[in-house]
């Protein structure tokens, strides 16, 4: 389009720019952001909300900034938001926007919600986090001071009409936020909790760390740094497995089996379980966690012309630690003695096995391992010296152990039974010795004949019985003759 060459037409098209020019900043203005942003200012996870103010619709930011790399959120409401680059001076106590003290439940409410949420990555949580900043540092404080319009420094917090204006899923973070802030904000208790009984190198053992608020209450999902001295630390198994479980959904590997350190959650109950396995003589946990800080802390800028927001970021925590030890148990040993059961004197030469109390399987040696031989079986050990001595170190105690004979020594052999040989049994206490002594019967030697004596002869014969020929005969001949005369007798008798 040409140059317009009338005076009153190039008036009418002047005025008709700038009319133009002036509804568009207007606009501008309308829909831009309150409060104000400095430059350079860069969002980080949080929600645009959009409220109206006499039938204009006005932006605003409910959520975290990118300050120093680092997600922050700005406490003092209506101010400039910050810079990426902005400088501040840490380490002052948060107080409200008018400069007094947070009431002491307020001030755990936000420690707790800054040391679980402070990093979040979540729109709606950052933004509820943001809202719930706000609404517990800037309250009204004077009439009117909420209305729109207010100067920056003067203006309060308008809660209702904020909330009103966060997603349906950022007022649900906001109500579950304020339940999770009562119940769980400081001060919190960690204790570490000893195994009972005796601990022994290379056996592992169950200690159990417990998280609780300030009502005594155990605080889930809080992660706890597990760090083992003389002694290596993996997750007990029940919680191994539902941490596998949950951490297979998740994408994060579970911790490893046994190492120095590693970091576990806390259960619905608030507590950790761990194996705790020594490797030395007084293993030791510690336990270190992030909880909430008695009191929050702020970040001031450096920069107090330009009116800009201070900021809180994951600073509302403090570190707690705490610690239980444990005495490994010391090692016992046995003596064994194999005396003759009639004099009592040792016998040198005798092998026994060392057993447990089944006296079939191996006794346990202080690193938790079966006391074996070569062959797999339990240890034998050979009794010496005119003592008929053997000593067995280095054993775990408390155990109940038995020596069992292997095989009789010579001269005791006729007494000895191979199903129930000789064996002696008794408890052996953590650096004792335990004294054990197996008696042999000796063989029976045959008596001595008595001097002077002399053996009796015992006088055997042998009587035969035999009959001759002629013998017969003669007697036979001797009988005829008998009968003979008996006959000729009767007969004279007859005739007289």
């Amino acid at each position: 389009m040409g140059w317009i060459s009338r005076p009153r037409a190039r008036w009418r098209a002047a005025t008709g720019l700038v009319a133009t020019a002036l509804l568009g900043a207007l606009s501008v203005t309308a829909l831009g952001t309150t409060p104000a942003a400095a430059a350079g200012a860069v969002k980080g996870p949080g929600l645009t909300i959009v409220h109206n103010e006499g039938g204009t619709d006005y932006e605003d930011w409910l959520g975290s900034y990118k300050v120093g790399g680092k997600n922050v959120f700005c406490v003092r409401f209506h101010l400039k938001a910050p810079g990426s680059d902005e400088a501040y001076q840490p380490g002052d106590e948060l107080l409200t926007k008018w400069g007094e003290k947070l009431q002491p439940d307020v001030a755990g409410n936000i420690s707790y919600l800054l040391l679980r949420y402070g990093n979040t990555s979540n729109n709606d949580e950052a933004a509820a986090l943001a809202h719930l900043l706000h609404s517990w540092t800037a309250k009204t404080h004077a009439p009117g001071d909420t209305d729109f319009g207010t100067p920056p420094d003067k203006a309060a917090y308008p809660e209702q009409k904020y909330l009103n204006a966060l997603t349906p899923a950022a007022k649900d973070d906001v109500a579950k936020m304020k339940a999770e802030a009562e119940a769980n904000r400081g001060p919190w208790t960690a204790s570490v909790t000893a195994p009972k009984g005796d601990q022994h190198l290379g056996q592992p053992a169950t200690w159990t760390v417990t998280v609780k608020n300030s009502q005594g209450k155990g605080i889930p999902d809080v992660p706890v740094k597990l760090t083992a001295t003389d002694g290596t630390v993996g997750q007990a198994d029940k919680q191994a497995d539902a941490e596998k479980a949950s951490d297979s959904s998740s994408g994060n590997p579970a911790p490893q089996a046994a190492q120095k350190d590693t970091t576990i959650k806390t259960d619905a109950n608030g507590t950790v379980t761990a194996k705790v396995t020594p490797t030395g003589d007084q293993p030791k946990l510690v336990a270190s966690l992030s909880a909430p800080a008695d009191k929050p802390t702020v970040q001031n800028p450096v920069n107090t012309k330009d009116g800009i927001q201070s900021v809180v970021g994951t600073g509302g925590e403090k570190r707690l630690t705490a610690q239980g030890v444990v005495a490994v148990a010391k090692p016992g040993k046995v003596q064994v003695t194999k005396t003759d059961a009639k004099t009592g004197k040792g016998i040198g030469g005798a092998t026994l096995r060392v057993t447990g109390k089944d006296r079939k399987t191996a006794a346990t040696s202080q690193d938790g391992k079966p006391l074996t031989g070569p062959d797999g079986q339990p240890a034998v050990v050979t009794t010496s010296g005119d003592n008929g001595t053997a000593t067995v170190e280095n054993l775990l105690a408390p155990q109940e152990v038995c020596v069992v004979e292997v095989n009789a020594p010579p001269g005791y052999t006729n007494a000895f039974d191979p199903n129930n040989p000789p064996a002696a049994c008794g408890s052996l206490t953590p650096g004792g010795t335990l004294a054990l002594t197996v008696a042999n019967t000796p063989n029976e030697v045959p008596h001595a004949i008595p001097a002077g004596d002399l053996p009796v002869t015992m006088a055997k014969g042998t009587v035969e019985t035999s009959f001759s020929t002629g013998g017969i005969a003669g007697l036979a001949a001797l009988v005829l003759v008998g009968s003979a005369l008996v006959g000729f007798a009767a007969r004279r008798s007859a005739r007289r």
